[in-house]
């Protein structure tokens, strides 16, 4: 059961560990938030993908550069709401939101969605939710990065050349998810933060 709204999880920098992680109500209403509002990003991504990856055909892998918006939910998800299952919670729910107002993937993008949640989650158990500066954000988005990059090999690249488009698709699927899910989405949350709309969690309560 979620704890009460009203109780924050305060935490004075980064670096501490949370002091719980059971779930309140304000968690469970920002990280469904979240992923609405990430929903719709995706359907206006999904919408422009197409126009931006045609420059890059050339070289078919650089259209890994534009993986990066996707992984951003989770990312930062877990880097505000600082619980377990956070970043599953918010990827998930955006990529079936997604589906929802029109994906042309299909029901598979379910599927993405909870991959690269759990990519994201990864990076912060490895810090064991401890950590949720600069290093765990680019931790976090890293393993999201790959983790969508094994599916997408697996499922639709498993014929092509493992060092010819696999392997560079991989580096810079991460790359992307680097530098929009960990850097640009930490820098969200710190943004949030200073506007004080985030005081009920630990990343509004720091200086920034």
């Amino acid at each position: 059961m979620a704890e009460p709204a009203v109780r924050p999880s305060y935490v004075p920098t980064d670096e501490q560990p949370a002091r719980t992680v059971r779930w309140r109500t304000v968690d469970i209403v920002v990280t469904a938030v979240l992923g609405v509002t990430f929903g719709v990003v995706f359907w206006a991504w999904n919408l422009a993908f197409g126009v931006l990856s045609a420059p890059l055909a050339f070289f078919a892998p650089l259209a890994g550069l534009l993986n990066g918006v996707y992984l951003m939910p989770g990312v930062v998800a877990g880097l505000l709401v600082r619980k377990p299952g956070a970043a599953i919670f918010a990827s998930t729910l955006a990529a079936a939101l997604s589906l929802l107002f029109g994906s042309p993937y299909g029901g598979i993008i379910v599927v993405y969605g909870l991959v690269q949640g759990l990519g994201g989650e990864l990076g912060f158990l490895l810090t064991r939710y401890r950590s949720f500066g600069w290093g765990t954000a680019i931790l976090a988005g890293a393993t999201a990065g790959l983790s969508t990059s094994l599916l997408d090999n697996s499922l639709y690249y498993s014929q092509l050349s493992f060092f010819g488009f696999q392997l560079p698709y991989t580096v810079l699927t991460i790359v992307s998810s680097v530098v929009l899910a960990g850097i640009v989405g930490l820098l969200l949350v710190r943004a949030l933060a200073r506007t004080g709309a985030l005081n009920a969690f630990a990343a509004g309560r720091r200086r920034v």
